[in-house]
């Protein structure tokens, strides 16, 4: 009677003992993580002009220098100012990407990429960087015209695959990085951005474009001598500046301020030059970059896959253990490399930036502060020049 009572508790031990090692070899799968949707643009055809626009339409554009996503203090960790750096980098990088694709659709004026809002532009772009790697490009776009009206306020994104960057992305001495013939993985995002403000513009009609033209110029004489020309715009009901007293045609003054303004684009001219240099320093390290960001994103996504298809719980188990261990080992490997990649461009880079910030016609400080500098120099030649009173007030 022991006997049969004590087999039958071993009997039940074994089965709670297999059930538990089973339940502990079992690899229990993490939940998936909640994806943000991404409202991606698709395939997009710039839009070009078959014929040079009117004088109208074609309006000086701004393309600001782009703004990034603040982190909170406790999101970062070890390591993420490399990364932050390169993110920095972007920011004069990709305006450029969108400046380039403003001017091959052949629908503006002067485009300039400049390092924060100007009053002569008769239109200003702005973006804020919310995602970036090699595989997901996505911005806040937001596009303002000196009226004050808003044009555009969305977001837009991409996506690329590694096919998308072609094996000169992998230059070496004998291969060098193609940039003529280089097609950037996410140039649908910038056509898309360019398609949508000719929409806008065609939809505004030319009589507001033409009242936009004065607008601009006012408002630039008035960054010049508010008190002057402080009377010359308004407000009107919808919070847009509006014309309330046109200068006579013969006005000398006026006559100075488009001087000024002429002065003034030479100075942005040369702003965008040293941007478009930048641009081409950049460029081949930080394709090779992005390159090397998908394929990290490539391997650990099938790292994840065969995770989730191993038995732990077979007579394989010992293998596709020692499978995961050498997957896991190898891909810390890369993330290694990715992170030694990263500090290396910004290394490489540095002298360029050096260069970007350096003296502009005899200016120092950061490129915003030589910017801020020039137009506060201006200022102070227009009131000198009109023998206005209270001219060393004037900063």
């Amino acid at each position: 009677m022991n006997t049969s009572r004590n087999t039958s508790s071993i009997r039940i031990l074994t089965v709670c003992l297999v059930l538990l090692l089973t339940a502990c070899a079992l690899t229990i799968p993490e939940p998936e993580p909640v994806e943000r949707p991404l409202n991606l643009v698709g395939d997009v055809n710039l839009i070009q002009a078959i014929q040079i626009p009117s004088e109208n339409l074609l309006l000086e554009v701004g393309v600001q220098v782009f703004g990034t996503q603040q982190k909170e203090a406790g999101e970062y960790e070890i390591g993420d100012w490399v990364f932050d750096e390169i993110i920095q980098k972007e920011t004069q990088f990709l305006p450029h990407l969108l400046k380039n694709t403003l001017v091959d659709s052949s629908q503006w004026g002067a485009i300039r990429v400049i390092p924060e809002s100007d009053p002569s532009l008769d239109l200003i772009v702005e973006g804020q960087i919310i995602q970036s790697d090699g595989e997901t490009l996505e911005l806040q776009i937001r596009a303002i015209d000196s009226s004050g009206r808003e044009w555009l306020n969305q977001t837009y994104a991409d996506q690329s695959i590694q096919e998308e960057y072609p094996e000169s992305t992998r230059f070496t001495l004998d291969n060098t990085f193609d940039a003529i013939n280089f097609i950037d993985p996410f140039q649908d995002i910038y056509n898309r951005i360019a398609n949508d403000l000719v929409a806008v513009r065609t939809s505004l009609g030319e009589q507001t474009l033409v009242d936009l033209n004065l607008v601009t110029d006012l408002l630039y004489a008035s960054d010049l001598s508010p008190d002057t020309f402080s009377g010359s715009i308004k407000e009107n009901a919808d919070g847009l500046l509006i014309v309330d007293r046109l200068p006579s045609l013969d006005d000398p003054m006026m006559a100075r301020v488009a001087d000024m303004k002429y002065r003034h684009h030479l100075f942005i001219d040369t702003v965008d030059e040293y941007y478009q240099t930048l641009y081409n320093d950049i460029q081949p390290a930080y394709v090779l970059w992005r390159r090397y960001s998908i394929d990290q994103i490539a391997e650990i996504e099938t790292s994840q896959q065969e995770a989730s298809r191993s038995d732990y719980g077979g007579s394989s188990g010992f293998l596709s253990l020692s499978q995961r261990y050498d997957r896991f080992k190898w891909s810390k490997i890369f993330e290694r490399e990715f992170s030694d990649l990263a500090a290396g461009f910004n290394n490489e880079l540095a002298p360029a930036f050096l260069e970007l910030n350096s003296q502009v016609h005899g200016l120092t400080g950061t490129m915003e502060q030589q910017y801020r500098e020039w137009r506060g120099i201006l200022r102070r030649l227009f009131v000198l020049e009109n023998g206005e009173p209270n001219s060393d007030a004037i900063e």
